[in-house]
C-alpha cells in the first residue's frame, strides 16, 4: 500500500491558520491566501491537499468553500475537505466542482444514518473524519466530546461501507509532540479499513513510524504545523516515504 502525504490546510477568515488542540482562542497565521498555499504544495509534488473550514466546523456551514473549489478546479493536487458539511447539498457543491473527497465529522456522529446513506451514494468519495479526545469522539470543531469511543465509531461506519477514515488524536494536535501510533493502529485493526491519521507528525521520523503501519491499514498522513514551522518541507516528506 502506498504511503501519502496530506499537506494541511486549515482556513479561518480566509486565511491559513493552524489551532493549537483545536483551541480557537490559540491560533496562528501562516499565510494571508489558501490557495497560495494550496498551489505551493502542489508545486512541490503532494498528490493530495487536505483542507479543513475552520469557520465552517465551528458554524454548521460552509463559510470557506470558494478557496477550496479554486484549489479543486485549478491544481493538479487531489482536493478532500472538511469542516462545515452538514447536508447532502454540501456534498454536491464540492464535488461536482472537482472535490474529490468531503470528508463527514460532526454530522457523522450527530446524524449517522445520514453519513451512512452518504456513504452508500458517494462511495469513497466520502470520508469520516473521527476526532478523539482521550479516546472519545469530539465534535463541532473540538468544543463538544461525546460519550462514544472513536474505534465504536468506526467500525460502525465501516461496517456500513466507508472506506477511509481520517483520525486525529486531539492531544497531539499541533504539538509537534510525535502522532499517537497505538491509536493509530488500534482505529485501522478494528475498522480493516484505510485510516489517515493526523496530529502531532513533527519530524520526518514520524512519518516513517506511520509509515511502518501501512500494514495495518495505516494509509498516510495529514502534515500541517511541521511543514509551517519549517521543520521539512513537503519534498522532504514526500522523498522520506517514498522508498
Amino acid at each position: 500500500m502506498s504511503f501519502i502525504i496530506y499537506p494541511a490546510i486549515d482556513m479561518r477568515g480566509g486565511k491559513c491558520v493552524r489551532l493549537l488542540q483545536g483551541d480557537y482562542d490559540q491560533e496562528t497565521v501562516y499565510g494571508d491566501s489558501p490557495f497560495d498555499m494550496a498551489q505551493q504544495f502542489a508545486n512541490d509534488g503532494a498528490e493530495w491537499i487536505h483542507m479543513v473550514d475552520l469557520d465552517g466546523a465551528k458554524d454548521g456551514k460552509r463559510i470557506n468553500d470558494a478557496y477550496v473549489i479554486r484549489a479543486a478546479k485549478e491544481l493538479k493536487a487531489k482536493v478532500q475537505i472538511g469542516g462545515g458539511i452538514r447536508t447532502e447539498d454540501d456534498i454536491q457543491h464540492y464535488l461536482e466542482n472537482g472535490v474529490a473527497r468531503v470528508i463527514l465529522g460532526s454530522v457523522a456522529i450527530s446524524n449517522p444514518d445520514f453519513a451512512i446513506e452518504m456513504i452508500r451514494k458517494y462511495g469513497d468519495k466520502i470520508a469520516i473524519g473521527l476526532d478523539a479526545k482521550d479516546g472519545f469522539v469530539a465534535t463541532h470543531g473540538w468544543l463538544t466530546t461525546s460519550d462514544v469511543t472513536a474505534v465504536e465509531v468506526g467500525k460502525r461506519f465501516a461496517d456500513a461501507g466507508a472506506e477511509t477514515f481520517i483520525f486525529t488524536d486531539i492531544a497531539t494536535d499541533g504539538m509537534l509532540s510525535g502522532p499517537n501510533l497505538a491509536a493509530v493502529q488500534l482505529m485501522a485493526e478494528e475498522t480493516g479499513k484505510s485510516v489517515i491519521a493526523s496530529g502531532g507528525v513533527s519530524e520526518l521520523a514520524d512519518l516513517n513510524a506511520l509509515k511502518a503501519l501501512a500494514s495495518k491499514g495505516v494509509s498516510g498522513a495529514i502534515v500541517g504545523k511541521a511543514i509551517y514551522e519549517g521543520r521539512f518541507t513537503v519534498r522532504d516528506a514526500l522523498s522520506e516515504v517514498k522508498n
